[in-house]
């Protein structure tokens, strides 16, 4: 085992990310929950197990610690984060620090929970809490050049809800924080009822979903457009494509069919004439609005579902979400009021720097998309500038990494012996100063 060093944690409701700072990518990203397929007898698999070549991912039951973005169960955490450091990083606790990432704004009652496992349960030495908009800003202002701008505005499209967070000089400014109500979960669920209602019945398939969604949605530049190519019928339709379910004996994984008839969409102009049209005008108005007859009967015999449409419906939900019928305003809104909050002297500044990051963020023209939607909200004499990081999943971790590394980090950890002295709460305070 490793005998010292400090742990980087980066403790996402879907994904754990773990490894020991310095390092520029963690040893073991694996999903944060336990899960048992229904034809299983075995154990629950915990982390990495569920990512196993024999593993039977059809109809899993999931559970999972986190619950709308926080901690809820510690009990079952702690089998994950036993899993990751005794089975996959094969480190002491007693002889390591912590960083941890946690999310924002998380209830005293869960960092008093967050606290008891790392220091009573798991035995760590140290203990060091971040939040995951100013170690993306740290790792990007890393690879700038120097005397570069100090503030980001860093959008985070995690796993149960998307932040726009200002970040200045490595804090993140909590007043001018805007949270969007969707995230990673959320977009999986709406692809399960679209599936089952148009196609076959998968509501207890979340990881085959997971997976689809992953590999086939995308981002529409032109949702009117699109709307009327996704009604075409065969090779005339761009979006259709065809997932293949796993029947558990020549393949246990979820596959795309077809990868070229997947890509064909790439192939279609940067539309623009219709791209500002709300999405519910278009669905509600539409003379040839599509009907259940028109689609392609599913043969039930075989083992796949075809996807049109559903491919950019579901991502669409973050930019416009009160199309969809939930009362929540788009991402690019939720930017402005979280950069209008801010003092007037950074706007400008705040615009040119936005930073995406989290796995939402890889679909296909989301940058893109994000900057059309933000252009006509932005003044004139602004610029609007959107990086998406290198690997959006991993850019948090490579963050704390970064700052487990620096030769300041013991100074900012809260030892076993100051928690067992004066408690949590008098503790966390130091990382909130």
């Amino acid at each position: 085992m490793s005998s010292s060093g400090v742990v980087v944690l980066d403790n996402g409701g879907g994904l754990c990310k773990a490894g020991f700072g310095g390092e520029r990518d963690p040893a073991a990203v694996v999903p944060n929950c336990l899960g048992r397929s229904s034809s299983s007898i075995r154990k629950w698999l915990v982390a990495d197990q569920l990512l196993a070549p024999d593993a039977d991912v059809t109809s899993v039951s999931l559970r999972r610690p986190f619950d709308r973005g926080y901690l809820v169960n510690p009990e079952l955490e702690r089998e994950v984060w036993e899993r990751l450091l005794r089975s996959l990083l094969r480190v002491d606790p007693s002889r390591s620090s912590l960083l941890l990432v946690e999310p924002l704004f998380s209830p005293p009652a869960v960092q008093r929970a967050t606290d008891e496992l790392v220091f009573e349960d798991l035995g760590f030495r140290a203990l060091c809490v971040a939040d995951s908009p100013a170690l993306v800003h740290l790792y990007e202002a890393s690879r700038r050049p120097p005397g570069g701008a100090q503030c980001s505005l860093v959008v985070d499209c995690g796993f149960s809800f998307t932040h726009a967070a200002p970040v200045v000089d490595n804090f993140t400014l909590n007043y001018g924080v805007r949270r969007l109500d969707l995230g990673g979960k959320a977009l999986t669920n709406y692809l399960k009822e679209l599936v089952s209602y148009r196609s076959v019945n998968l509501m207890d398939e979340t990881l085959i979903i997971d997976d689809a969604k992953e590999k086939l949605c995308l981002v529409s530049l032109d949702v009117p457009r699109d709307l009327r190519l996704a009604r075409r019928s065969g090779k005339d339709n761009p979006f259709r494509c065809t997932y293949v379910l796993p029947d558990g004996i020549t393949h246990t994984k979820g596959y795309v069919k077809d990868l070229e008839e997947a890509h064909k969409y790439l192939s279609l102009p940067d539309g623009s004439s219709t791209a500002q049209c709300g999405l519910k005008e278009v669905i509600e108005f539409q003379d040839d609005t599509e009907k259940p007859e028109d689609r392609r009967r599913i043969d039930l015999t075989k083992n796949e579902f075809n996807l049109t449409n559903e491919r950019f419906l579901v991502p669409e939900m973050l930019f416009c979400p009160a199309d969809l019928g939930m009362n929540q305003a788009g991402l690019a809104e939720c930017i402005v009021r979280a950069i209008s909050s801010c003092h007037p002297h950074l706007h400008p500044v705040l615009f040119e720097s936005i930073i995406l990051t989290g796995g939402s963020t890889l679909f296909p023209r989301f940058a893109e998309r994000l900057e059309r939607e933000l252009r006509p909200l932005v003044p004139d004499n602004y610029q609007v500038k959107i990086t998406t990081q290198e690997d959006p999943i991993l850019g948090v971790w490579r963050g704390g990494s970064l700052l487990a590394s620096s030769p300041d980090f013991e100074s900012m950890c809260i030892t076993k012996s100051e928690y067992e002295e004066i408690g949590s709460i008098r503790c966390r305070r130091r990382f909130f100063r």
